[in-house]
């Protein structure tokens, strides 16, 4: 397929997104909170040194920049950010990235904080907005838009806001229509014909339960999808428009610690819940299996989740660094970002981050390489960092996530050779089947994995 024919594509598509804005909505009576406080502990050991939405992904992005993206987009005027751990690398991305006016509006951090006769942190998401609500009521908007700080999709949340008006709904939940499977492993919803909530249940796992909460075909056709495809259950994406007065007496009237398992329930039990159909692309980055995946696919030619588009850009840290060096490196179906020197016979079907050196001999397949923060190390206590992260001379690296300023020496293989599916060694680890050499490691010359 030639160029000319994929950026024909890529403004067909475009094109929609835009011309489907309702010009009615005024976004500054929205405001934004990304929750972005959980541990994220079966993405370890990437989360070894930062939060969830502060990873590494499709090369020189953060998890965090596709909320904050999509909220710019949408004009909220009003974001804020709730961290909790490990939250540093995450408050520098943001500062560095989003404190310059970009947003047009005002970003926040609010950090978990002890008060007098509260020494709890964040108890999980309800809690962490019950924590900050007399912040948050500070801001005179109608609505507050609920978002997870860790999941890719690319939403135009005029059009959800737009339908709450419509429907005059105390909340609105996105939905997404899912397969039986992914139904178990989501909060799933039953819908009248005019979308609102008339049943939710967290993860069901009882066939007869999840046989009660199947869409009707008239409910999946308005949503545009058929059922043929045996999407026949809308699953919840964890995405809450709530009014103002409505989420202040949700919070307080059920005084629990989570949105999906408690307080949503609750509120479709007693209030005026509907459901924003949605059937565009998203995905919950909650495992190294589904990291992996989601970097591999942006490498195909037509990526479900495109950075490439013009309209809609994901916003993140602009690095002033020169365009990548290929130095006889033969490199096919991959993506490669700036300041990169390669000298490797080969990189296929990866991702490689800013500043990755890969010397001669050596072969990517099927890998993401995150990057490096330096070419040199600028401190000079060299316990902490490798002096110069790179990949030596002679690698053989497959189907793998190198996580930023790794030094692997030369003839390193990391090929998973026993095809193990986990694996904890002092340096490197297996999620599964992917091997994972966290942030900050070196490997010595001759290691086999």
């Amino acid at each position: 397929m030639t160029t000319l024919t994929l950026l024909k594509n890529l403004t067909s598509r475009t094109s929609r997104v835009t011309d489907s804005i309702p010009a009615s909505v005024d976004m500054r009576q929205v405001a934004s909170l990304i929750l972005s406080g959980g541990e994220g502990t079966r993405l370890y050991p990437l989360t070894l040194s930062r939060c969830k939405p502060a990873i590494n992904f499709g090369g020189k992005y953060r998890l965090i920049d596709v909320p904050i993206s999509n909220s710019i987009h949408a004009e909220c005027h009003k974001i804020f950010v709730l961290t909790q751990f490990l939250s540093s690398s995450l408050h520098h991305h943001i500062f560095q990235t989003y404190m310059q006016g970009r947003t047009g509006g005002s970003i926040e951090i609010l950090t978990a904080e002890q008060k007098p006769g509260q020494k709890n942190w964040f108890l999980g998401t309800a809690d962490a907005v019950r924590q900050n609500i007399d912040y948050l009521l500070e801001s005179p908007v109608e609505y507050f838009l609920i978002l997870s700080g860790d999941q890719l999709y690319n939403i135009n949340f005029r059009e959800m806001v737009h339908f709450a008006k419509k429907t005059d709904a105390d909340v609105v939940i996105a939905a997404l229509p899912v397969n039986a499977q992914d139904a178990t492993r989501m909060g799933i919803l039953k819908v009248d014909e005019r979308d609102f909530i008339t049943d939710f249940y967290e993860k069901p796992q009882d066939k007869a339960i999840l046989q009660s909460l199947k869409a009707s075909p008239d409910i999946l056709q308005r949503a545009g999808v058929q059922a043929i495809s045996k999407r026949n259950y809308l699953g919840s994406m964890g995405i809450y428009l709530f009014k103002r007065k409505a989420l202040v007496d949700l919070l307080f009237s059920d005084t629990r610690e989570d949105f999906g398992k408690h307080l949503i329930p609750t509120k479709v039990a007693t209030g005026r819940v509907a459901a924003y159909l949605y059937t565009g692309y998203w995905e919950d980055i909650g495992t190294i299996e589904t990291f992996y995946q989601a970097n591999m696919a942006l490498t195909e030619a037509h990526p479900v989740f495109d950075f490439h588009n013009e309209t809609r850009p994901i916003y993140t840290h602009r690095y002033d660094l020169p365009p990548a060096k290929f130095l006889n490196c033969q490199v096919k179906q991959s993506i490669l970002c700036e300041g990169s020197i390669l000298e490797a016979d080969e990189v296929t079907h990866s991702v490689l981050g800013p500043r990755t050196v890969i010397h001669k001999g050596s072969i990517i397949r099927d890998s993401y390489l995150m990057g490096n923060d330096y070419y040199i190390s600028p401190v000079s206590d060299h316990t902490r960092l490798p002096p110069f992260p790179q990949i030596g001379e002679n690698c053989i690296i497959k189907r793998a996530i190198i996580d930023k300023n790794v030094h692997l020496g030369k003839g390193v293989q990391l090929i998973n050779k026993q095809k193990m599916t986990h694996y904890d060694g002092d340096q490197v680890f297996i999620r599964d089947g992917i091997i994972i050499v966290p942030r900050g490691a070196s490997l010595p010359d001759g290691f086999i994995l």
